[in-house]
C-alpha cells in the first residue's frame, strides 16, 4: 500500500465515521450528552389564538397520546408506556427523504389547562416545552414556550440555533394543526 493510498483511505474512513456521527446526533439516535459547557436558549414563546373552548382543544393536544392513535398519527407519535398523568412517547419527524428524526419525550397533562413536555432523547441533550392553554374572548389562547439546552460552550451553541430553528418550525406546524382541528370540531 502507497503512503497515498493509505491517506485515501485514512480520508474516506474519516468522512464516513464523520457521517455517520452527524446522522447519529441529527436523528436522534446517538444522543451527545456530555453535561460540560452546557448553554440553554428560549423555545419560543408562540402565542396562538384558536375559536374553540379550552377543554377541546386540550382534548386535541392529548388525542395523539390516547389509548387509541389513529394510523396518520402512528406515523409521528408512538406512545412507548403510559401512566394516569403522563406518557414516554416517541415522535418522529421528517428531515429529508425517508431520513426523520425520533426524540422521546415525557409528556404530563394537566387538564384542562397545561401539557408538559421533557426531552429524554434526542439531537440535544435538554429540552422542557410547554403548551399553557387559557380562556379568552370565547376562545383559547394557546401559548407554547420552553428551552433547549446543548453542550460544549460555542459549539454546542451553534448547534441548539440550527436544532431550534428546525424544532420551532415543527411545533409550529403542529398549532397550527391543533387550532385547526379544535375549531372543526367546535363547528360540529
Amino acid at each position: 500500500m502507497t503512503v497515498r493510498s493509505a491517506v485515501a483511505r485514512a480520508a474516506a474512513g474519516g468522512a464516513l465515521a464523520g457521517t455517520a456521527a452527524y446522522l447519529g446526533l441529527v436523528t436522534g439516535a446517538v444522543p451527545l450528552d456530555l453535561g460540560i459547557g452546557r448553554r440553554t436558549r428560549p423555545l419560543g414563546p408562540i402565542e396562538v389564538g384558536i375559536s374553540a373552548p379550552r377543554e377541546l382543544v386540550f382534548d386535541v393536544i392529548a388525542a395523539p397520546y390516547a389509548e387509541r392513535t389513529s394510523r396518520a398519527i402512528q406515523d409521528k407519535v408512538r406512545v412507548l408506556e403510559r401512566g394516569s398523568d403522563m406518557v414516554l412517547a416517541a415522535h418522529f419527524t421528517p428531515i429529508r427523504g425517508r431520513l426523520r428524526a425520533t426524540t422521546v419525550e415525557t409528556v404530563r397533562f394537566t387538564r384542562p389547562e397545561r401539557v408538559d413536555f421533557r426531552l429524554v432523547r434526542g439531537p440535544v441533550p435538554y429540552v422542557v416545552e410547554s403548551f399553557a392553554l387559557e380562556t379568552r374572548d370565547g376562545g383559547t389562547i394557546l401559548t407554547y414556550a420552553g428551552e433547549l439546552g446543548t453542550d460544549l460552550w460555542a459549539v454546542g451553541q451553534r448547534w441548539g440555533d440550527v436544532v431550534a430553528a428546525r424544532w420551532e418550525a415543527v411545533v409550529r406546524a403542529s398549532l397550527r394543526a391543533v387550532a385547526s382541528e379544535a375549531e372543526r370540531r367546535a363547528v360540529r
